[in-house]
């Protein structure tokens, strides 16, 4: 073989071929030293290829259980990229159980070390509602922090953490995709509350926590990510008092847009938010209710000049008199 990459398929299709080879006869096929046979072995083990040794006269050679599927040739982060991929698109319909059985096959071919990585962050991850009516652009999450947030959860290990630049110590139970952000959920260890933290706000401390006895919380992941979200976890929050029936409002948002609090007088109050006022505004005007804003100031502001605008847009003028 003219190329180590050449020699390496040919050896891996060699051990494929057959339960066991000596090294002298997998040096007379490949025609090269006993030595190089050696060195091309510790190549494959190295990318993650189960080989085996068998002692006995001239040493023989055999493919370990996993191997007769070769592993993708994926680095870290393409491996995690791929698999959040399909982990998130399981929450959307019509292609759930494909995108679930996808995953699972890349799984069977990806080398020990990136499959237990791919596990541990399928395990870890629940989707919520997506909002695909959403044109914020996306927060940059890295890969290998997702990766290193889904092997705490998987070993209850503890974080130290900064969190919106204060620092936090957290118990992790699980990875939420939301509203095309990423959320840690775990349990504050200095107040002892459950809180969802923004990936994209969070950075990692060295060392990490300590470990912890896991617990189920008290609660449904996703419901109580949505309704802290909408609470506290964007940059834009805000209660709105819708004036209509709580089941009217929830008969005309997307689950991804917040909750509704039902009131006794038959209105309700809309618990939303978003990354920008423009974003909230947007949002609350296609609810095609009326509804009153008193706080924040901004979103009143913003609401207040929309109205003029919207006004001035529809009012006669000498100026628009030729439209």
């Amino acid at each position: 073989m003219t190329t180590t990459a050449g020699r390496l398929l040919a050896l891996l299709g060699l051990l494929q071929s057959r339960s066991e080879w000596s090294g002298a006869e997998l040096a007379a096929r490949l025609d090269v030293t006993g030595r190089t046979v050696r060195n091309d072995v510790a190549r494959l083990r190295d990318l993650g290829y189960p080989v085996d040794a068998v002692r006995g006269p001239g040493g023989r050679y055999r493919l370990g259980v996993g191997g007769k599927l070769p592993p993708l040739l994926l680095d870290d982060e393409e491996a995690v990229a791929v698999a959040v991929g399909l982990r998130t698109a399981t929450a959307v319909g019509g292609i759930e159980e494909s995108s679930a059985r996808a995953l699972g096959k890349l799984e069977q071919v990806l080398p020990d070390r990136l499959r237990r990585q791919v596990a541990a962050l399928r395990d870890a991850t629940s989707t919520g509602p997506v909002n695909t009516d959403s044109n914020v652009e996306d927060p940059a999450v890295d890969p290998a922090l997702l990766t290193e947030l889904a092997a705490a959860i998987r070993d209850h290990q503890g974080l130290r953490c900064w969190y919106r630049e204060e620092p936090r110590e957290v118990e992790p139970v699980r990875l939420v995709a939301w509203q095309r952000r990423w959320y840690l959920v775990g349990r504050d260890v200095g107040s002892g509350r459950w809180q969802p933290f923004r990936v994209d706000w969070l950075e990692l401390r060295t060392p990490g926590g300590r470990r912890f006895a896991p617990g189920d919380p008290p609660f449904d992941l996703t419901e109580f990510v949505v309704r802290e979200v909408a609470r506290t976890g964007w940059a834009v929050h805000a209660r709105i008092l819708v004036h209509a029936p709580a089941a009217e409002v929830l008969a005309r948002i997307n689950p991804a847009v917040g909750t509704v609090e039902p009131r006794d007088d038959g209105t309700c109050v809309l618990v939303t938010g978003g990354d920008s006022l423009e974003t909230v505004a947007v949002w609350i005007g296609m609810l095609g209710l009326d509804f009153t804003v008193r706080e924040p100031q901004g979103l009143v502001d913003h609401l207040a000049e929309l109205s003029r605008r919207y006004a001035a847009a529809v009012s006669p003028s000498p100026a628009r008199a030729h439209l």
